[in-house]
C-alpha cells in the first residue's frame, strides 16, 4: 500500500506573490520605457491590476487598452508585450516563509508538486526565478498539456506523476473553482490560502493564512 503523502501547490497568487511581483515589474517597465509621466506611474499601475484582473486576461489585450487611455504612441503594444514576457521573472518573488516551509515538508517525507494555469513557458520561467525547484518532484502548466484546473485530468497527472493516490494528497491554493472545488472532485484534500485572514473559503478542508501555520495545519488534517 503506497502511503506516500504529498502536497500540490497552486503558483499564482499562492507561492508566488504575482500581485507584488507584478507591481514591481511595472515600476521598471514604466521607468524603463517611460512610459507615463512620474505623477501618472500609480494610476497606469492600478489600471493594470483591473485591466489583468488576476491574470485571466492575457497582457496584448492588457497593454492594448493602456497604450489606448494613456495616449502611448511611442512603444508598441507589442514591445510591451515581449518585455512582460521576457522581464516579468526578474521580479518573481514568493509569499513570507514558503522557503522554510518547503524544506519542512520535505524534511518530513511529504512530495511536493505543481500545477499551474497558464502560458508555457512563461509561468515556468516565473516559478524558476522563486529559486524553489530542488523541492518539487512534479512541474504542470496547463498550457503545455493541453487542459486546466478544473479539469479533473490535471490533478490526476499530478498525483500519477507524484505517484501517490488523490486521497494521499493535499492541494493548496487561493481560487475556490479551478484549486478547491477541482482537486476535491478527485478526492483531494484542500487547503484554501489567502494572505488576508479575512478571506476565507467555505468549501476548503481548511484555511491558511500565513505559511508558517502550513505544517501545523497538514498535521491536523
Amino acid at each position: 500500500m503506497n502511503q506516500k503523502k504529498a502536497v500540490i501547490f497552486d503558483l499564482d497568487q499562492t507561492i508566488l506573490d504575482r500581485t507584488t511581483s507584478l507591481i514591481k515589474f511595472l515600476s521598471w517597465q514604466i521607468n524603463f520605457f517611460q512610459l507615463v509621466p512620474t505623477m501618472k506611474k500609480e494610476l497606469f499601475i492600478q489600471r493594470f491590476l483591473e485591466l489583468d484582473d488576476n491574470g485571466k486576461v492575457w497582457k496584448d489585450r492588457v497593454y492594448e487598452q493602456l497604450t489606448h487611455e494613456f495616449s502611448i504612441d511611442h512603444v508598441s503594444r507589442d514591445i510591451l508585450l515581449e518585455s512582460y514576457i521576457n522581464d516579468f521573472n526578474k521580479f518573481s518573488c514568493c509569499f513570507e516563509h514558503i522557503e522554510k516551509t518547503m524544506t519542512q515538508l520535505k524534511q518530513q517525507g511529504y512530495l511536493i508538486g505543481l500545477i499551474s494555469n497558464g502560458r508555457t513557458p512563461f509561468q515556468e520561467h516565473n516559478f524558476y526565478a522563486l529559486g524553489l525547484t530542488e523541492f518539487f518532484s512534479s512541474i504542470i502548466v496547463s498550457e503545455a498539456i493541453g487542459f486546466r484546473k478544473p479539469d479533473p485530468r490535471i490533478f490526476l497527472l499530478s498525483s500519477a506523476q507524484l505517484d501517490t493516490p488523490p486521497q494521499n494528497c493535499i492541494f493548496v491554493g487561493d481560487n475556490e473553482i479551478a484549486d478547491i472545488q477541482g482537486a476535491k472532485d478527485v478526492g483531494m484534500k484542500t487547503i484554501f490560502f489567502h494572505p488576508i485572514p479575512e478571506v476565507k473559503s467555505f468549501i476548503a478542508d481548511a484555511n491558511l493564512h500565513d505559511y508558517a501555520r502550513l505544517v501545523e495545519i497538514l498535521e491536523n488534517l
